[in-house]
C-alpha cells in the first residue's frame, strides 16, 4: 500500500482536486476543497474542509458543502471562493444541475464550520451572451467599495475571464469581459484577481493544458477595465493545477494548487487520491520583477536532499523523476535550486520562486 504524504494535505478518503475558498477566518486558515467523499476518483462534487494554525499541519473536518439541492443535481458543488464580511464567512460556488446548467450560488456561516445555502440561490442563474455553458468557479472580491466577482469560461474557441459587481454579495450585475484570448484554449477555469504591489494579478488556469498550465497577467484595474502589462508562467510541472490564493493576517498573499492531475490513474490499492501543494506566498522578485512561488517560510525547515537525480548547470537545470517520463527542464540563469520531496512527490524551486516544477510519481 502506498504511504501517506508527511508534509501535504490529503483527504482521509475519496477525491480531492481543486482548492476552493481559501481564507484566514476566525484564527484559523480553512482549506475547502473539490471533494468526491465516496469513492477515489471524480465523481458527484462536495467541499472538502480542512483547517490548520501553521499552514502545515491540517485538520480534516466534516464536508461543508454537500449537492442536496435540485440545482446541484448534476455533479454537484463545483469550485470557487470565500471573501469575510462582518464576521460572517461567505462562500461562491458553482452549482451544476440539469435543468439549469452551471450557476453561480452562495452558502454563508458564522463558525466557519457549519453553512447555510442562501435560499434564493442561484444568485446568477444564467450565463451572459459572452460566455457558454461553460461558465464556473467564481472568484469574489472587493474593491473600491463594491464586490467584483470574476467567472471562467469560453465561446467558440476563445477562453473568457467574466466580471460581474454587487453592492451586497447577493445581487451581480454583468459588467463584461474582463479578459479573453484563443491562445489560452476555448475554456478558462478557476480564475483568481488579486492586488500585488501597485499591480492587478488576473491568474486562471487553461483546460488540457499538462504543463505550463496556470497563467499569471499582471496589468491594471479601475473597477471596469483590466490592462494587462506582463505575463508570467512561474509553475512549469505537470501536476499543479486550479490553483487559488487568499490574503493572510500578515498581509501575505498565499497560494495552494491541486497537486495531482486528471491523466493520473489512481492506485487501487488505496482508498484516496490527489492532495493540495505545500503553500507558497506569491510575491515579484526584488530582482528582476518576474512574479514568483515560494514555499511559506512555515515550510523551510522541510527542505530536505532529494533522492531523485538532479542535474545542474549554470544555464539550466534537468531532473530525472523515477518512473519513464520526459526530464524537466529550466533554462536560464540558475543560482538557488531548493526541492522538496514527500513520499510521492516532489516540488523543485529554481532561482527563490522564479520557477517551479510539481510532480507526483
Amino acid at each position: 500500500m502506498a504511504k501517506r504524504l508527511h508534509h501535504h494535505f490529503e483527504p482521509e478518503k475519496g477525491w480531492i482536486n481543486d482548492p476552493n475558498g481559501l481564507v484566514f477566518f476566525r484564527g484559523e486558515y480553512h482549506a475547502f476543497f473539490q471533494h468526491n467523499p465516496y469513492e477515489p476518483k471524480w465523481g458527484p462534487m462536495h467541499w472538502g474542509h480542512a483547517v490548520s494554525r501553521d499552514l502545515i499541519h491540517w485538520n480534516e473536518l466534516p464536508i461543508a458543502l454537500s449537492p442536496d439541492q435540485p440545482y446541484e443535481n448534476s455533479g454537484g458543488c463545483f469550485s470557487g471562493g470565500a471573501l469575510v464580511k462582518d464576521n460572517v464567512l461567505y462562500v461562491f460556488y458553482t452549482a451544476v444541475s440539469e435543468e439549469l446548467g452551471q450557476t453561480q450560488c452562495l452558502a454563508m456561516s458564522r463558525d466557519g464550520v457549519h453553512f447555510e445555502k442562501y435560499p434564493g440561490n442561484p444568485i446568477i442563474k444564467s450565463y451572459p451572451s459572452d460566455g457558454s455553458e461553460d461558465f464556473r468557479d467564481p472568484h469574489v472580491f472587493e474593491y473600491g467599495g463594491a464586490y467584483f466577482m470574476v467567472i471562467g469560461s469560453g465561446k467558440n474557441g476563445v477562453g473568457k475571464i467574466l466580471l460581474y459587481r454587487s453592492e451586497d454579495l447577493i445581487n451581480w450585475d454583468y459588467r463584461g469581459v474582463l479578459f479573453e484570448g484563443a491562445k489560452y484554449g476555448g475554456v478558462l477555469e478557476c480564475p483568481d484577481f488579486f492586488a500585488l504591489d501597485g499591480k492587478f494579478v488576473l491568474m486562471f488556469s487553461q483546460m488540457g493544458r499538462k504543463t505550463h498550465s496556470t497563467a499569471f497577467i499582471t496589468g491594471q484595474f479601475d473597477g471596469e477595465r483590466f490592462l494587462p502589462e506582463a505575463e508570467f508562467y512561474p509553475e512549469a510541472g505537470p501536476h499543479f493545477y486550479a490553483p487559488q490564493t487568499f490574503h493572510d493576517e500578515t498581509g501575505r498573499r498565499i497560494l495552494i494548487a491541486w497537486l495531482y492531475s486528471w491523466d493520473k490513474t489512481p492506485d487501487e490499492t488505496v482508498p484516496y487520491a490527489g492532495a493540495l501543494t505545500i503553500p507558497r506566498e506569491v510575491f515579484f522578485c526584488p530582482g528582476n520583477g518576474a512574479l514568483c512561488t515560494y514555499p511559506v517560510k512555515e515550510a523551510w525547515p522541510l527542505f530536505a536532499k532529494s533522492d531523485e537525480h538532479v542535474e545542474i548547470s549554470e544555464n539550466c537545470v534537468k531532473i530525472k523523476t523515477k518512473k519513464n517520463e520526459p526530464p524537466l527542464r529550466f533554462s536560464g540563469h540558475v543560482k538557488q535550486v531548493d526541492i522538496l520531496t514527500d513520499t510521492k512527490t516532489i516540488e523543485v524551486f529554481i532561482n527563490g520562486g522564479e520557477s517551479s516544477f510539481s510532480y507526483w510519481f
